[in-house]
């Protein structure tokens, strides 16, 4: 309920235009992404895994997604995905990376959330024909990249507006962070983007005719 009482402000706060209100937002993130690691381990290490747990946990992921992943459509969109340095008109946020600027472009938002609305409803006509799909080795790790990626652009969004306030643009420590961090980012998105189409077609391909022969 906590996660889902903060989806709100992670949601707003990147839109703010200063360092500190962008800084928070990474803050409240990073406190979501742990919570909702440990609070499954708990419960489940514990035995208290609950009705009310198992209906809160996904709808509390869901929410989390979609409040990180459209600011950061808004923030980092751009025609291109790959953007020459300092091309006129792009904007400030985009991952820093030596071949170019790398923005988040509209289809890999829809692949993402896109996936997650299908196996919410896949699941629950499973869950209605009497069997129960857990999650698979793949999703786990769609999840772990997703969050480095969410993390990354977040803590960009905060770091690159403290930078542009304090005049470090143009230092060449500034440039090695910025590559490293677009490194982070970028290669977490392909990896998070791979790993959802993955996990997806296991998921079809392991319980898809199982699900059709209930019907």
């Amino acid at each position: 309920m906590g996660r889902i009482a903060l989806t709100p402000l992670i949601a707003w706060l990147p839109f703010a235009t200063s360092w500190s209100a962008r800084l928070a937002a990474f803050v409240l993130f990073l406190v979501a992404a742990i919570t909702d690691y440990w609070d499954g381990h708990i419960a489940r290490s514990r035995n208290l895994v609950t009705d009310l747990g198992r209906l809160l946990d996904p709808l509390a992921d869901k929410a989390l997604l979609v409040a990180t992943l459209v600011p950061m459509y808004f923030l980092q969109r751009h025609d291109a995905f790959l953007v020459p340095v300092d091309a006129p008109g792009a904007s400030p946020f985009l991952f820093v990376t030596p071949l170019g600027e790398v923005a988040l472009p509209l289809w890999i938002v829809l692949v993402v959330l896109g996936r997650e609305l299908f196996m919410t409803v896949f699941r629950q006509v499973a869950a209605r024909r009497g069997l129960v799909i857990a999650a698979i080795g793949p999703a786990k790790w769609k999840t772990t990249f997703q969050s480095i990626w969410l993390g990354a652009a977040y803590f960009w969004f905060f770091a690159h507006t403290l930078a542009e306030q304090q005049a470090w643009l143009g230092d060449a420590a500034w440039r090695a962070f910025a590559w490293f961090n677009g490194f982070v980012g970028v290669t977490s998105m392909i990896g998070a983007v791979a790993l959802t189409l993955w996990s997806l077609w296991l998921y079809l391909r392991r319980y898809g005719k199982q699900v059709a022969a209930l019907a």
